[in-house]
């Protein structure tokens, strides 16, 4: 039996209907591997070699989570992954116990660029950050694509500052 990782309820249905006819929005699901839902996060980064094995692994942590993580994909008439993104949910102290969304890893088909499968993805995602009572939603993207999270509602916010992780010597903390 195939499993989702979250509940289709959570998906909006406006937002699914302005889908190109033969398009369907939904959440990940565990044959989603041969779908081919890693080529297309190939188009945004390194993926690496996953075996279904792996990715079943992976698929099933993170439906043990299953508050915390949103994964949505966009599939064509053909049955084959064509977009994806994903809704972190982070738990905070501030704002009288807040929840917080981070939208991470939107990918769309080279070949399906330009068909605004993008923006339906980031507004989904968005919805469902709300729906879950998160109080606010931040992404962070390359410069060149700010102008797009503009066109999706979003603002320039602070900065961002990244530190790849390595292996730390004793004494070389900040």
């Amino acid at each position: 039996m195939e499993l989702s990782l979250f509940s289709q309820d959570l998906i909006s249905k406006d937002i699914a209907a302005t889908l190109p006819a033969g398009y369907t929005l939904r959440p990940l699901q565990s044959g989603d591997h041969d779908r081919g839902v890693l080529d297309v996060l190939a188009v945004l980064t390194t993926v690496g070699e996953i075996s279904k094995a792996k990715f079943l692994e992976r698929f099933e942590w993170l439906r043990r989570r299953n508050d915390s993580y949103f994964i949505i994909v966009i599939e064509n008439e053909s049955g084959r992954i064509v977009g994806v993104g994903s809704l972190l949910i982070e738990a905070k102290f501030i704002h009288s116990c807040a929840l917080a969304g981070h939208i991470e890893d939107i990918a769309v088909a080279k070949s399906e660029q330009g068909k605004k499968l993008g923006i339906k993805i980031i507004h989904t995602l968005m919805d469902i950050s709300e729906r879950v009572g998160c109080y606010k939603t931040t992404l962070v993207c390359a410069d060149h694509n700010v102008a797009f999270y503009e066109k999706c509602g979003f603002v320039k916010g602070q900065n961002e500052m990244v530190r790849k992780s390595s292996t730390l010597l004793p004494g070389t903390f900040c």
